[in-house]
């Protein structure tokens, strides 16, 4: 069971119990006929075990507009990192535990130390501007995952209540500037540098590929802008954009590109190193590798970014950059509640925080953590 409050069970509790993600709850609520039958009744079961109360009633908790802070996101799950998990250690239900899990959890416990009840919105439904409009309503301040909705439409909701934005730096907002929101992002090109610089260096690799997202991932760039530095810094040619662009970057946007690596492959063969712009593809491109009989590290090397626990539960155990996804929606919280305490807004604030390279057999190194 989760860390719900005694007689209170939360969202993250279901999960826990049911061995899903958090996501996965929200959307046996909101719209059930997109999850599985049987995991739809393995929540709804851990649910009545546990006497969760759904997003109706959570909805009337939040329209008495004190003592909530909100949290917005697209709903990018991921089925395939969830019955991976449940694969490979279904007894750990940390394992199950995605990019937007982590911020949650860490936005939920931050919330809890000072009083305040947490509101999640993770929907596409009726467009995102719709959701953190009706969001912004019911909360007392409100954390934003970047380009969730135009910064400019954001700007306008901070003139009532503090706004945050995850996961993304300030941006031009027109002719009057950067935005004047509050930002809260890890170093996201530093440590793809990092990375790419100890395939480079330590493992003697020059013919390097990057996989990114959408150009509307702030992350995603920011982390191909370091692997260019990295090319840059080494004297390897430095693309334009990146090899390839996975629309979603999801397990099977992963094994797409994965796929389209081999398929394509010219005379000089494959890459030497494939570098993912996040966990969740690279986990999806080792299983289509293997499926086409290559193996990782020995034909390529293959990379992730993010720290997802998945990674170092799968084989070849996957090397990352581990970002602190908790720490981003603890740290939310603790600027919402400062931010509530003004009574007088300041200049906004720009926090990044640090990364980590993890270095495991997928590269080559073999050392877990």
């Amino acid at each position: 069971m989760g860390e719900g409050v005694a007689g209170t069970p939360t969202v993250y509790d279901v999960a826990g119990r049911a061995g899903v993600s958090i996501a996965t709850v929200s959307r046996v609520y909101r719209s059930p006929e997109s999850v599985r039958e049987a995991t739809r009744e393995r929540v709804l079961v851990a649910a009545r075990d546990l006497g969760y109360v759904p997003s109706g009633s959570a909805r009337g908790l939040a329209s008495r507009s004190t003592g909530v802070l909100g949290l917005c996101f697209p709903d990018y799950s991921d089925p395939d990192a969830e019955s991976e998990a449940a694969a490979v250690d279904a007894d750990d239900d940390h394992a199950f535990m995605l990019y937007s899990d982590q911020i949650i959890r860490g936005m939920e416990r931050a919330a809890r130390r000072h009083g305040y009840a947490l509101l999640i919105a993770a929907s596409l439904t009726g467009g995102p501007e719709s959701l953190v409009a009706k969001v912004a309503g019911r909360v007392d301040g409100c954390a934003v995952l970047a380009r969730t909705v135009p910064t400019e439409d954001l700007e306008v909701i901070s003139r009532r209540l503090p706004v945050v934005m995850l996961a993304g730096p300030p941006e031009q907002d027109g002719p009057g500037g950067l935005d004047r929101l509050d930002h809260i992002e890890v170093a996201n090109a530093e440590g793809q540098r990092e990375l790419t610089r100890h395939l480079i260096e330590d493992h003697g690799l020059r013919r390097l590929t990057f996989v990114g997202g959408i150009e509307d991932s702030p992350d995603a760039e920011a982390r191909f802008a370091g692997f260019r530095d990295a090319c840059r810094a080494a004297g390897l040619p430095v693309p334009d954009e990146p090899d390839l662009r996975a629309e979603l970057m999801t397990q099977a946007g992963g094994a797409r590109a994965a796929e389209e690596l081999v398929d394509r492959a010219g005379p000089d063969g494959l890459p030497e190193g494939v570098l993912f712009a996040n966990d969740q593809m690279a986990v999806g491109a080792l299983h289509a590798l293997a499926r086409r009989g290559l193996r990782v590290p020995e034909d390529l090397a293959v990379t992730g970014f993010d720290g997802i626990p998945l990674g170092r539960l799968v084989q070849p155990a996957l090397t990352t950059v581990r970002q602190p996804m908790r720490r981003l929606g603890e740290e939310a919280v603790e600027l919402l509640v400062r931010r509530l305490a003004e009574e007088q807004r300041g200049e906004p604030e720009s926090l990044v925080l640090p990364v980590e390279v993890v270095r495991r057999a997928s590269c080559g190194c073999g050392h877990e953590a």
